[in-house]
């Protein structure tokens, strides 16, 4: 696993989500991880919102974002546990054409080196639905932390090998192609 220089970066255009009932912008640490990460790695914020805990609100924004022709992926963060309220992950699935399965595996293992068997808790998901890649993060500041620096930082960045989600962007949708 390695940077290759000899590819040009290409920015990805990400909408970042913090789903909360009681986080206002001015208190969302969360979501301000995640822009600054993305941010200093040279992608484009594409969008910033706060959502409450609510199934069809969440579900309503991300497809809103993926019919936005600015937006290649979204991240959200908060509402991945195990209470009532926690519902980020059932609407996620609301929206995906495929499921991205291996990204909650890898998300817990990266946890594992940080919270230990308390990464159990977490739903983290992913998934692709019309072209656009939707991640679903924990709440917490060091969850988002642990995400990008583990696991999206090198997807979302082109010029990593042996492969990544960008290179694949363009696929994403050649079923509509088809005849």
């Amino acid at each position: 696993m390695s940077i290759d220089e000899t590819r040009e970066f290409i920015p990805v255009r990400i909408a970042v989500l913090t789903v909360s009932d009681s986080r206002q912008l001015a208190d969302d640490r969360s979501g301000d991880e995640l822009v600054a990460r993305l941010e200093a790695a040279g992608h484009v914020l594409a969008a910033r919102a706060i959502l409450p805990d609510e199934r069809a609100e969440i579900a309503g924004q991300l497809a809103a974002w993926c019919d936005d022709d600015g937006v290649d992926a979204v991240i959200s963060t908060g509402g991945t546990g195990l209470t009532g309220r926690d519902v980020t992950v059932e609407a996620h699935r609301d929206v995906y054409d495929k499921e991205i399965d291996a990204f909650g595996t890898i998300f817990t293992l990266v946890s594992m080196d940080k919270i230990g068997t308390s990464a159990v808790q977490s739903r983290a998901t992913a998934g692709v639905a019309r072209g656009t890649y939707l991640f679903a993060l924990p709440g917490s500041p060091g969850a988002c932390k642990d995400a990008w620096d583990g696991i999206l930082a090198a997807q979302l960045d082109y010029r990593h090998r042996p492969c990544n989600f960008v290179e694949i962007m363009p696929r994403l949708e050649e079923h509509k192609r088809r005849k």
